[in-house]
């Protein structure tokens, strides 16, 4: 009996072992696939490992570079992070435009400290000549580094100033060629952020175009001072996926991983288009809106025949911007394509219905309808957004 008790001990252990090495592997999966995903939506992680990568390997480089270089190697990690940006291209871009700016900043210094005696005033007229030069556009967004520059070389510059500007200048070049490297060889591509941007736009368009579809279906005007005030909360939403697609496309060039996903670029820039396009559509309707339809106003653009057809347009629209999804590689899959399909068909013949009652209540009226026939215009510009993507897809 206790031998049979000690067997079953032994089996239910070495079953319970697997077991608990099972729940480890898993565990270790989904953690690896979370911080994986996590470093994929999130560029500044990627960001900063390869600035950091790229700051020690110019630190080793100015310790082993000879003297009197090897003096001051804090400058070529200085140099390394002002060159590792988010783009291959722009970290070329941004690289020129401080190498300049520093040796613009140590002409400048030289340039007074020859004339004027090292005193308040030369720091304060260094400083003013600085700040004017940096205010160049040609410096886009590193100007500062003139100023930076020039009071380096005027109060730390010692006795032999142009040996400093030498040294300083060739580490901080130095430090931005092994930043531009590391960049070329460890592009980044942020098709995941972009797209997670052009969804949050879809969305903020769809509720925007939702609850306008829900106010026209009451009674009663619409007030212009909260539409006013929602066209300009959509406005940051527009702004920042516009940027995040602009940083893509950017990334794109001068790298090396992009013909892999060539597929998924075209898709989403056919994407950002057609959503920049319904970004309009969605502004010029509620400006239009309302503008027209108050009630301090005689002339309505709708009135009460025409708003419960303009009410199912905007709900076709928004289910056919609601179809609009980019799927897990970038393009949707069959049933995804399938659905927006029907959508924008949909959208097509709520819009047509619209434009057919614009056209009879203005046979029937004797009313010239200008902004209910724009806003069916507008509608149009939307369908035929929706309609081009799907026939490319």
């Amino acid at each position: 009996m206790e031998r049979t008790v000690a067997a079953r001990t032994r089996t239910s252990g070495a079953r319970a072992t697997p077991r608990r090495s099972t729940i480890v592997r898993s565990l270790a999966v989904r953690t690896v696939s979370a911080l994986r995903e996590h470093w994929v939506r999130h560029p500044r992680w990627s960001l900063a490992a390869k600035g950091a990568l790229a700051a020690a390997l110019a630190w080793l480089v100015g310790l082993v570079a000879p003297a009197p270089f090897s003096e001051y190697p804090y400058y070529a990690p200085l140099g390394a992070v002002v060159a590792t940006s988010t783009t291959a291209v722009r970290s070329v871009r941004e690289s020129v435009q401080v190498v300049g700016a520093l040796l613009l900043g140590a002409v400048i210094a030289r340039g007074v400290d020859a004339v004027v005696a090292s005193s308040v005033l030369s720091v304060a007229l260094v400083v003013a000549l600085a700040l004017l030069c940096a205010g160049w556009r040609v410096f886009g967004e590193v100007g500062s580094w003139v100023v930076t520059s020039a009071l380096f070389v005027l109060v730390i510059g010692g006795s032999d100033p142009l040996e400093y500007v030498t040294v300083y200048a060739g580490l901080v070049v130095t430090g931005a060629a092994i930043g531009v490297a590391v960049n070329l060889l460890l592009p980044a591509l942020p098709l995941t952020p972009t797209e997670l941007a052009l969804d949050r736009l879809r969305d903020v368009l769809l509720d925007q175009v939702s609850l306008l579809a829900l106010r026209l279906e009451r009674e009663g005007p619409l007030l212009a001072q909260e539409w006013q005030q929602r066209r300009r909360e959509v406005t940051p939403t527009i702004d920042r996926a516009r940027d995040a697609v602009g940083s893509a496309r950017e990334a794109v060039r001068a790298n090396v991983r992009a013909p892999r996903y060539d597929a998924w670029t075209t898709a989403q820039a056919r994407r950002a288009d057609r959503l920049g396009t319904a970004a309009d559509v969605v502004d010029d309707i509620v400006r239009l809106l309302a503008e027209w339809e108050r009630e301090d106003r005689q002339d309505v653009a709708l009135g009460p025949r025409l708003r419960p057809v303009l009410v199912a347009a905007l709900r076709a629209y928004a289910d056919g911007l609601r179809s609009d999804v980019a799927g897990g590689s970038g393009t949707p899959d069959d049933e995804d394509a399938a659905a927006a399909r029907a959508a924008a068909a949909r959208c097509d013949a709520a819009v047509g219905e619209l434009a057919a009652a614009v056209r009879e209540h203005r046979r029937t009226s004797g009313l010239d309808d200008f902004v209910a026939g724009a806003v069916v215009v507008t509608l149009w510009r939307g369908v035929s957004a929706l309609a081009g993507a799907e026939a490319q897809g």
